[in-house]
């Protein structure tokens, strides 16, 4: 996105905007990430770039990610999913305690 340094906001799409504050956020090596639908309004390449970035944040940094997501690749980069029903925990597991699985399109796993 170096070709928009002098754009605004309002002059960049909104996954344009996301990958930005994503970029914002991880550009000083914090020890925690708040992400709220980290690959909401991304493609979905860009989506599986982003979860691939915040697992390597975690294993290379340390870094804490909790992210509310309704993504279900999200999983697969997941320690410990907290699942949320009508503002309240109903389920917390750790990994190897559910399952993940995903499906395809047109015969290419998501």
């Amino acid at each position: 996105l170096g070709h928009r340094l002098e754009h605004l906001p309002s002059q960049v799409s909104g996954g344009q905007q996301q990958r930005i504050a994503i970029a914002r956020a991880l550009v000083n090596h914090p020890a925690i990430i708040l992400a709220d639908e980290p690959t909401g309004n991304l493609d979905l390449r860009t989506g599986e770039e982003i979860i691939q970035l915040l697992g390597e944040m975690k294993e290379r940094y340390g870094v804490t990610v909790i992210t509310a997501t309704h993504d279900m690749k999200m999983l697969s980069a997941s320690d410990t999913v907290v699942w949320i029903k009508d503002g309240q925990a109903e389920r917390i597991a750790r990994k190897g305690e559910f399952e993940v699985s995903i499906g395809t399109i047109n015969g290419k796993a998501l």
